[in-house]
């Protein structure tokens, strides 16, 4: 599976960005999706997941209730709708894939792609 992430950019605080990830196959309904992020100096963290059959999700306690992840099965996507968006939501923001939903949220993903940046100025 490859992984292609879109969307990023620069936006002031309060603003708005949706992030897209498309796997490559035919099995994108097989495979967990997450999305992590990166800022400088820190460790990758989970911002959120969803599982296979888009009934189970995971959010970071820092955007809950102001990001929601979703995905497409006709277009093998998966998204991250970010709203209200913070300086502190600054970073690189990766996609991964796993067939496991406890690899997916611990960032041991089996498939990853190669990151969009969001800059969130004040």
């Amino acid at each position: 599976v490859q992984l292609q992430a879109s969307g990023g950019g620069m936006v002031q605080a309060g603003g708005s960005l949706r992030l897209s990830c498309v796997a490559s196959g035919r099995t994108f309904g097989v495979y967990d999706m997450g999305w992590f992020r990166q800022a400088p100096g820190k460790e990758r963290e989970l911002v959120a997941a969803i599982s296979a059959s888009g009934d189970r999700n995971n959010y970071s306690g820092s955007v809950t209730g102001r990001f929601t992840i979703s995905r497409d099965y006709a277009k093998n996507t998966v998204y991250l709708q970010m709203n209200n968006l913070k300086p502190e939501d600054t970073a690189v923001y990766f996609c991964t894939a796993d067939a496991s939903f406890i690899r997916t949220t611990t960032a041991r993903g089996s498939y990853w792609g190669q990151g969009t940046l969001v800059t969130v100025s004040s």
